[in-house]
């Protein structure tokens, strides 16, 4: 019986059933199970009730039901968040005045927050009419976790027509709801991966779960953990070897419990934390990785053991149609790309792979001697490696959008995989195949081994997401039986077969179980032959002894770190400050917290004062009569003193409560003076004595000297200690003193009536006061010295900072630092940092650091009012401060009547290239500026005339005119500006003649390069006029050139001149009436290869991986 009125259970005989899918035990952890509920009293529900609970991943699942008010609908959370599905209601008809919410819980009960699981479910209303045909069902799929613990419909069904007992939910007032939940294994919660699978998995550092499915891969690959295993690490760095991190990483998956961690291998990498938080590519990972591991191996028992598994051979041929010429050369591989674009399944993309490609027309093949000749040039594999890596090429390069997209198509591929089609096959029937010539030297092609073509699946690499970022998964067939297994990082569950191929084929669905944008994006397939071999059984007794050995020691090692480290709570170090630490000291107080460095001592909090001063004495091997500790107190007036410990009192304290809590706590050591080594400290009187610190202060050298402590008592007048400081000085007897006590930073206060006590001429008398003295200063003195008396000295120690100099035009200077007072100007700023730099204080320019960003902002003028402490207002705690600067070409007050423009000159020829920095005024135009670089270029003739370019994307964006004004200039980064001689044909450009931009490709129009140039052209010109003219300015020989297409660009379409009719110009092709700016307008593309470039990257993995060790 549910009980209405609290939503909850209640027993006896019409408690809700649960009934258990009959193919599944009782099993927790088990991935789906279908279980039912039954509300009775149905009508008379008023409030949300919920299902006993069913287990399924080891998490507890419950139907809830409730009625719902009118609304729009809002499938999703049960606080009505969105997701599950919509509203089924349509034709515009208003909504029920009733319906009834339907969601599946997971974990509802539990208050933890880093809980999640992936889930798909069928939520049901029985027909008890006819349940196999009516039931009513709704599907849903969502990530589980603690802010959405329930998912499903808030309008699943109208209120009346459950109600309405012909359409057969209710029955005696009873409606049953039933729920197929399937469920991926939880992250956050407690599941055993070795218990449930026998396998472990791997922590993720951020973004790693690429490096994690690849590594799990390579594990499973035995043969190669062998190998692993047995490359020689043993005289390795621990922390910067590859070869054993790997190892260790490889000993861990097979003998760990629990899941395994990777920072010791990305810091082997030489990676560093940014790395490891940036999401990469597996199949440049892959790579990279099994190069470094190839190289490892070389000179050892293991080499060769990388291509051995993984290196394919394949033909790439070029064969003549119509004479007997063949080229062809044997090329290696470690993985094969296959376009799924287009492509129904994993044969189509083979096909399209090895398809040839015919050479003819312009793009005849130059075969030597036989001259220009129609050709096929095609591929064909002779023999594919034991371990076969397929690299499904789901990102792509997307003209359109000139960016990188995910192709979530659907592309299916088999358990079973036969290649034996895709192999060079001999010729005749005996084999004798009329071997190629492989580069002319007449090497045989070796021929394939057909038997070794029939390969299966081990692993499916599933990337989840888009090309901004996602999720990988791999799902591993780890004994080649069929049994899969799911490796999610640290989690590893069964799953089915079909929910580690089919399910991960792509492409859309209706099903909303199955997510649109999860797809299959490597596959592994190990030849059938080679199966026991490649998935051999590894054993401990595989792994040499030494790398056990010394994997375990590095395992009892870091047992006795995390214990330390579990029981850090349990201790708290003393810092030891001896008088040593005080010498030197040129600030207030006695020392620097953030410079010093000094002993420590190790204790538990529990410790007594007692057994803390025996521990003491024992660490500084001095007797326990001979050291006091003086706590360094925070006092309120911002200072660091020493105080006293009543040690009377607090001797049976635990000396963490002495401590006040604090940890680490710093103390000062008072020691007996060495020359009375057996003489225990004299006795101290807390009540009647103080303790005083002592400094010296000598003007000449602008130097603070400690002068030690002493203890006086507070009834002794001043002058009682004035012939001890005389002698502690050097300085003669009798030598007048003039005496300050330090009361804080910037506050000296000079001590006068000397006659008097103690108690009555110090403020506030403490044990750690400190007084100041110096040689009496007469008043005409004072001219000769900068900082004539101590306060003067501390008062600009007050003022003073270190500012950390940076040159903004320099990428990661580390700058120089100067020690300066925040009292000082402008002038006073420029003359410092000029003198560093050894250059004229006129000719630098400085700029404010953005706030915390720690970039330079707006330049600061020269008639700025300020002081360097109005510059400094935004700094990071304890670290310099940062002013940015730049060196000029002309003085400061001139730059700022002009505008800096930063532009590359280009010579005639386009073979030279400089950098230019020029100062026009800010009223002058773009002829001013030209003239103004004549000076500093060289000119092909004395009367040439320049011109500035916008160039965008190695296109030419706009000529500007010689009468536009600086200001016109824009400020982006996308464009830069390229200064340039006029040819002399373009010197004057008559009405029927055109300058059109000429751009360099590589097959896609948005693959530019290069340098762009102006080419003039006339109305009717011949096209091969054209081309001539082109080839004469780039200089590139007739057979080279040969190989050139041109193509005319307009709207981002290329009609190339060899496939149209026209063979003239017609200027009009050239002119865009509807765009004003040049890079709308038509102009002349240039197809070639170019040959600086580098592979790019069209994903969003931007930066290269690196193994750096």
């Amino acid at each position: 019986m549910v009980t209405m009125e609290t939503g909850q259970l209640s027993e006896g005989p019409d408690t809700p059933m649960v009934s258990v899918d009959t193919q599944l035990d009782e099993d927790e952890a088990r991935p789906e199970a279908t279980f039912a509920f039954t509300v009775d009293k149905f009508s008379t529900v008023k409030e949300s009730v919920l299902s006993a609970p069913c287990m399924v991943r080891n998490l507890p699942w419950k139907i809830m039901i409730m009625p719902r008010p009118s609304h729009n609908d809002r499938s999703g959370s049960g606080g009505g968040g969105g997701g599950g599905g919509g509203n089924q209601g349509g034709n515009g008809a208003p909504p029920p005045a009733k319906s009834m919410g339907y969601f599946l819980q997971c974990n509802g009960e539990s208050e933890a927050a880093s809980w999640s699981c992936q889930a798909s479910a069928e939520l049901r209303v029985i027909n008890q009419r006819n349940p196999a045909k009516d039931t009513f069902v709704r599907k849903i799929s969502h990530l589980f976790y603690s802010k959405e613990n329930d998912w499903g419909f808030s309008h699943y069904m109208n209120w009346p027509d459950v109600m309405d007992p012909e359409k057969g939910f209710i029955k005696d007032d009873k409606v049953t709801f039933e729920v197929k939940v399937t469920a991926d294994a939880p992250h956050g919660v407690c599941w055993d991966s070795k218990k449930h699978t026998g396998y472990v998995g791997l922590k993720n550092q951020g973004a790693t779960c690429y490096m994690n499915s690849l590594l799990q891969v390579l594990y499973f690959t035995n043969s190669l953990r062998k190998n692993v295993y047995k490359m020689p690490t043993e005289a390795d760095d621990s922390a910067k070897s590859v070869g054993l991190a790997l190892q260790r990483v490889f000993h861990d998956l097979q003998f760990n419990d629990k899941s395994v961690g990777t920072k010791k291998l990305t810091k082997s990498f030489g990676w560093e934390t940014l790395d490891s938080f940036m999401q990469h590519d597996v199949q440049e990972f892959l790579r990279v990785l099994l190069d470094k591991l190839e190289m490892k191996m070389k000179g050892t028992i293991v080499e060769g053991s990388i291509p051995r598994l993984f290196e394919g051979k394949m033909v790439s041929y070029i064969r003549c149609k119509n004479v007997d010429y063949t080229s062809s050369r044997i090329e290696s591989f470690y993985d094969i790309q296959l376009n799924i674009k287009g492509k129904k399944n994993i044969h189509e993309s083979f096909e399209d792979y090895i398809k040839t490609e015919n050479l003819d027309g312009d793009n005849k093949y130059d075969a030597g001697t036989h001259g220009l000749q129609d050709a096929e040039k095609g591929i064909l594999f002779t023999s594919f490696p034991p371990v076969l890596h397929l690299h499904l090429m789901r990102f792509q390069y997307d003209p359109i959008t000139d960016s990188s997209v995910k192709f979530n198509d659907r592309f299916e591929f088999p358990n079973a995989l036969d290649l034996k089609d895709y192999l060079k096959k001999p010729e005749n029937g005996n084999g004798d195949d009329e071997a190629m010539d492989v580069d002319g030297e007449g090497c045989p092609v070796v021929q394939a081994d057909l038997d070794g073509a029939k390969y299966l699946l081990h692993a499916v690499l599933v990337h989840s997401g888009d090309n901004h970022g996602g999720h990988y998964v791999v799902f591993i067939n780890p004994k080649g039986d069929g049994k899969w297994c799911k490796f999610d990082d640290d989690v590893v569950s069964r799953c089915t077969e079909k929910e580690a191929i089919q399910n991960n084929f792509g492409g859309v669905d209706d099903d909303v179980t199955t997510r649109q944008s999860t797809n299959a994006y490597m596959l592994v397939y190990i030849r059938q032959s080679l199966l026991k071999t490649i998935l051999c059984e590894v054993s401990e007794l595989d792994i040499p002894a030494a790398l056990s050995e010394r994997l375990a020691d590095e395992k009892k090692i870091e047992i006795a770190k995390r214990k330390e480290k579990n029981e850090a709570h349990l201790y708290m170090n003393i810092r030891l400050l001896l008088e040593d630490n005080f010498n030197g000291h040129q600030g207030n107080d006695l020392y620097d917290p953030d410079k010093v460095t000094c002993q420590e001592l190790r204790i538990k909090k529990t410790d007594t004062l007692q057994e803390v001063l025996v521990q003491l004495s024992a660490q500084m091997k001095i007797p326990a009569e001979q050291v006091r500790m003086w706590p360094m107190n925070h006092r309120t007036n911002q200072t660091l003193r020493p105080a006293l410990i009543d040690v009377e009192s607090d001797l049976d304290k635990a000396f963490f409560d002495v401590a006040d809590n604090t940890n680490p706590y710093n103390v000062f050591l008072e020691v007996a003076p060495p020359e009375t080594p057996s003489r225990p400290l004299p006795p101290f009187d807390k009540d009647q004595d103080v303790m005083l610190f002592f400094k010296y202060y000598d003007p000449e050298v602008e130097k603070i000297h400690y002068m030690g402590h002493m203890y006086v008592a507070i009834t002794a007048k001043v002058t009682s200690m004035v012939e001890e400081l005389i002698k502690r000085a050097n300085l003669p007897a009798h030598t007048p003193l003039t005496l300050y006590e330090e009361i804080k930073p910037n506050m000296l206060e000079r001590i006068e009536d000397i006659d008097k006590p103690l108690e009555h001429v110090l403020e506030e008398l403490m044990d750690g006061d400190i007084i100041v003295y110096q040689k009496q200063i007469l008043p005409n003195q004072n001219s000769s010295f900068r900082l004539a008396s101590c306060r003067d000295y501390f008062r600009d120690l007050f003022y003073k900072v270190d500012v950390n100099f940076v040159d903004k035009n320099l990428p990661n200077d580390p700058g120089f630092t100067l020690t300066l007072s925040q009292r000082m100007n402008y002038a006073q700023i420029a003359q410092a940092a000029a003198e560093k730099l050894e250059i004229d204080p006129e000719k630098i320019q400085f700029f404010k650091t953005q706030n915390y960003r720690e970039v330079p902002g707006h330049a600061l003028r020269c008639t700025f009012e300020g002081t360097l402490k109005d510059l400094l207002v935004c700094v990071r705690p304890k670290q310099p401060r940062k002013l940015f600067y730049q060196k000029l070409a002309i003085p400061i007050h001139e730059l700022e009547n002009k505008k800096q423009i930063k532009c590359t000159w280009l010579s005639l020829d386009h073979k030279e290239e400089e950098e230019l920095t020029l100062y026009p005024s800010k009223t002058g135009t773009i002829g001013d500026m030209l003239e103004e670089a004549k000076a500093m270029v060289t000119l092909s003739r004395p009367n040439a005339k320049l011109r500035l370019l916008d160039i965008v994307s190695h296109k030419i964006n706009n000529i500007n005119a010689e009468n536009s004004p600086i200001e016109s200039l824009p400020a982006t980064q996308s464009k830069t500006f390229r200064i340039e001689e006029v040819p002399e044909d373009q010197m004057r450009v008559s009405e029927t003649e055109l300058l059109v931009p000429v751009v360099h490709f590589q097959k896609e129009i948005y693959s530019t390069f290069g340098h762009p140039f102006l080419l003039k052209v006339k109305e009717g010109e011949k096209f091969q006029s054209v081309k001539d003219k082109i080839q004469k300015h780039l200089e590139v020989p007739d057979k080279e050139f040969e190989k050139y297409r041109i193509a005319v660009i307009s709207v981002g379409r290329a009609k190339y001149l060899d496939a149209i009719e026209q063979d003239t110009v017609r200027l009009k092709d050239f002119l865009n009436t509807n765009q004003t700016s040049n890079n709308t307008k038509p102009y002349f593309g240039l197809e070639h290869v170019n040959k600086n470039s580098k592979r790019a990257r069209y994903n969003y993995m931007e930066k290269a991986i690196k193994i750096y060790n």
